[in-house]
């Protein structure tokens, strides 16, 4: 994949650096250090479906969602599933940098994105004198660990009913509490999200009206707050509301 893209790619612009250094992973770092990275560094815009990268490859690349968003996907023996969404501004798959080893998800842009590409070995190099940036980088991944947890926890503890009503409750809390929202997600990408089929998720909101839940496509209307929540009883030892 890295050759087909390889072609299109172009320096990194040097306005494109605030939103990198932005970043928790890079605020820190000294401004020599970090000017070295992003001076190695690469941006793009894709369209939407573009293989960014496919699992097993080589992970030549710290990537950066600078716009758009970008879909985390799976695939063993014929089935794929939705591992997560990377929406601005955020890295992805920020272990296989480090460890330098293969990816083991790939990545394809659902609409027309802006990927930064940071070189790996430029990554790792940094690393071992940025102590700053050392730092940042064990908290962010110890952030995934906890994430990669809390989503182990929702899957083998909750039924799918309660997956879903803590799923849509996180969601409102990212519209700010409104009522109404829409559904960012695809139907299917989002079965496929919550450990789901397509079958199944429907069944899920059917069984979600009568604590409140409405949906009109991809509208959702929550018209008992209370209700959803005693049913759903979510806790920040499960939910992970970064997401």
């Amino acid at each position: 994949m890295l050759k087909r893209i390889d072609q299109l790619l172009i320096g990194m612009p040097e306005s494109d650096y605030p939103d990198i250094r932005g970043l928790h992973l890079f605020k820190e770092m000294s401004d020599e250090h970090f000017n070295a990275l992003m001076r190695g560094s690469y941006v793009q815009n894709f369209p939407p479906q573009i293989d960014l990268i496919i699992e097993g490859d080589p992970s030549d690349f710290l990537h950066v969602v600078l716009t758009g968003s970008v879909e985390l996907t799976s695939l063993w023996n014929g089935r794929e599933t939705s591992m997560a969404t990377v929406r601005p501004v955020s890295t992805f798959i920020l272990a296989a940098t480090i460890k330098d080893a293969p990816y083991l998800m790939s990545a394809k842009t659902v609409e027309k994105s802006r990927i930064a590409l940071i070189p790996s070995q430029d990554v790792r190099n940094i690393f071992d004198v940025d102590h700053d940036f050392a730092r940042a980088i064990v908290t962010e991944l110890a952030q995934c660990y906890r994430s990669v947890v809390k989503s182990q926890k929702d899957l083998k503890l909750r039924t799918s009913l309660e997956r879903l009503a803590n799923y849509l409750l996180r969601r409102q809390i990212k519209f700010d509490g409104a009522e109404e929202f829409e559904l960012q997600l695809e139907k299917r990408r989002l079965a496929s999200f919550l450990g789901m089929t397509p079958e199944n998720l429907s069944r899920a909101f059917k069984g979600l009206q009568p604590y409140g839940i409405t949906v009109n496509g991809n509208h959702i209307a929550i018209r008992d707050q209370d209700d959803l929540t005693r049913f759903a009883k979510p806790t920040p030892l499960i939910d992970d509301y970064s997401l």
